[in-house]
């Protein structure tokens, strides 16, 4: 995560916990940045009049002004389930840990009531994978998360399924999920056409720090032989 992306979820943080506090020290490990990397960003979003203060003693931390705050969403415990699921779904994708931040601020902006009723749903809500998760590892699902919102080409390191590997560079495109199983979807410079390249074959993956060229992604592009596709929306109501 870069300090620009840190500084937002800082303060989301901050937010989705108002008016309560968080130490310094949690914030770092929340992060995984040191402690004095935290107390720099605080007093720079503190010098850009982000209302943000540290409150002293053994319960203390830094805390943000309520009246800063997103209104409250109106989750009713059967949305609150819903969109837990959902998040659920994608534990072992690239975008797990910004899956499990956003389940985490979905339980905060809820009332005590709504949510003991959402926790007892969902306990009897049980998801059904084939096998293990093969998920990537943390530190490489994060790099592949970020892939599409940041547009560098990626220089991987991919296994097929005979275990021959081979190193190329990608300009991510998409991706597409099959149950617990997810493929980044780009541009191989290697084979110059577009790829899949499935997500726990991928060995890794070090951003090259190049802008991938704008390219226009359509689904008869993939080329999928069977399975019908289904885009991800906003939940936005057609005009």
């Amino acid at each position: 995560m870069n300090r620009t992306d840190r500084l937002y979820a800082l303060v989301e943080e901050l937010r989705a916990v108002a008016p309560r506090a968080r130490s310094a020290r949690w914030l770092a490990e929340r992060f995984e940045v040191s402690t004095r990397t935290i107390e720099r960003d605080l007093s720079a979003l503190q010098q850009s009049g982000v209302p943000i203060w540290a409150e002293q003693g053994r319960t203390g931390g830094y805390c943000i002004d309520p009246a800063h705050t997103l209104a409250p969403l109106g989750f009713t415990p059967d949305e609150a389930l819903a969109v837990s699921i959902g998040l659920g779904m994608l534990a072992a994708s690239p975008f797990g840990d910004a899956a499990a931040s956003a389940a985490r601020k979905v339980a905060a902006v809820m009332d005590e009531r709504g949510l003991a009723r959402t926790a007892e749903l969902a306990a009897r809500i049980h998801l059904l994978d084939d096998g293990p998760v093969r998920d990537a590892p943390s530190a490489l699902s994060d790099m592949l998360g970020g892939a599409l919102s940041s547009r560098r080409v990626l220089t991987i390191a991919y296994r097929d399924r005979a275990g021959a590997e081979t190193v190329r560079d990608v300009e991510p495109l998409g991706y597409v999920g099959k149950g617990t199983d997810w493929y980044l979807i780009g541009w191989c410079r290697l084979r110059d056409g577009i790829r899949a390249f499935k997500g726990d074959r991928i060995v890794r993956a070090t951003p090259t720090g190049e802008r991938a060229p704008e390219r226009t992604l359509r689904a008869e592009d993939l080329e999928i032989p069977y399975g019908e596709l289904r885009t991800v929306g906003l939940g936005r109501d057609a005009d």
